[in-house]
């Protein structure tokens, strides 16, 4: 073939196109606890915070169950300052209130926007994965080093082996309470898991949900060093519903209570129920945070004891704030907090009204 050929064979041959992704090998979870591991001591207080809660959501420990903090932690700092004053004053209301410290390091997105400390620790767009599990591990080993039970919510079930052994509480998402690979691997969680209500308030997706995740499943995943494996799970009898409100509308009012508790009952599920104070439920407002724990006290104080657990958006500071180069410290990315003095006060009230 002269050279004159080869040219115009060239010239019409389609041109490459870049492939549409790329791949970037993470260490596997097994790798990462190594790196990064959880002492004996801490394990075992890990596994007397989860029997603690198992007891409040079963009714056997009266106390209400309360987990609180940042929307999504971003910055380690301002997040390990939220610990300690939370450590601080944990003991001094645990006779009526289980406190928990939300550590939450993914963040679903509707369409676009920051996903996480997982995803993105640098704030910058980079997409260091690797660091942002580092990072998101050795700052949840931080807290518990403050004395606080942590809690997360698992939306990658990827992510999860990364951190499941550190978690006293998890929950999953609006968004996936309806997905059969969450209910799979909250089968085979030795952790007390909450399922919220669909974005649309209907309560059918969590009740599905609780009872998939109750039962064995064999299911398709990882092992703890990154190969595909058949997973087998003995199914997770410590779960329960979280009312978050839905389609702008509110459901944490005694009606709305109700009609969730007989429709768990009818499913033949435990009524144990959580109202998460921000969503739908404050109207996307923190400050109404306060306003809605409220409501939920009195019902508690009425009789009504299927009302176990609350869930509470608060930092440092009120608000939150647009991701930049210039960020106000101890101020949320993601969703509005309520501020630590509201939060400190809020929480105080809460454990008094409760005490005979």
């Amino acid at each position: 073939m002269n050279a004159s050929v080869s040219a115009q064979l060239a010239s019409s041959s389609p041109a490459v196109t870049p492939a549409r992704r790329s791949t970037h090998p993470l260490p596997s979870p097994a790798v990462l606890r190594q790196r990064l591991p959880l002492s004996a001591s801490l394990a075992a207080r890990t596994h007397a915070d989860r029997n603690a809660i198992r007891a409040v959501l079963s009714g056997h420990d009266p106390r209400l169950l309360v987990v609180v903090g940042p929307c999504s932690l971003h910055d380690p700092e301002s997040a390990l300052e939220y610990a300690e004053r939370l450590a601080e004053l944990a003991p001094q209301i645990d006779d009526q209130l289980l406190l928990v410290m939300r550590a939450y390091v993914e963040k679903p997105r509707t369409t676009v926007g920051w996903k996480g400390l997982v995803y993105d620790p640098f704030l910058d767009g980079s997409g260091d994965m690797a660091e942002g599990l580092s990072r998101s591990r050795r700052l949840m080993l931080d807290i518990l080093e403050r004395g606080l039970p942590i809690a997360t919510e698992l939306l990658q079930p990827l992510a999860a082996g990364y951190f499941d052994d550190l978690l006293a509480w998890a929950a999953i998402g609006a968004r996936t309470s309806e997905s059969q690979i969450h209910r799979e691997m909250v089968s085979g969680l030795d952790v007390p898991v909450g399922f919220k209500n669909g974005t649309d308030g209907s309560l059918g997706i969590a009740c599905d949900a609780m009872r998939s995740a109750a039962h064995p499943h064999r299911h398709f995943g990882l092992d703890d060093l990154g190969h595909p494996a058949l997973l087998e799970t003995r199914g997770n009898p410590d779960t329960h519903l979280v009312l978050r409100g839905g389609h702008g509308a509110p459901n944490y009012d005694a009606a709305n209570v109700a009609a969730a508790r007989a429709a768990l009952q009818q499913q033949g599920i435990a009524p144990r129920i959580m109202v998460d104070c921000s969503h739908a439920n404050s109207g996307k407002d923190p400050l109404c945070q306060p306003a809605v724990l409220d409501a939920v006290i009195d019902q508690r104080l009425a009789g009504d004891s299927s009302l176990r657990g609350v869930m509470l958006e608060s930092h440092l500071f009120d608000g939150c704030q647009p991701l930049s180069s210039k960020l106000h410290y101890g101020v949320s990315i993601t969703d509005g907090c309520l501020g630590w003095t509201a939060t400190e006060q809020m929480l105080r009230h809460t454990a008094q009204r409760l005490r005979p």
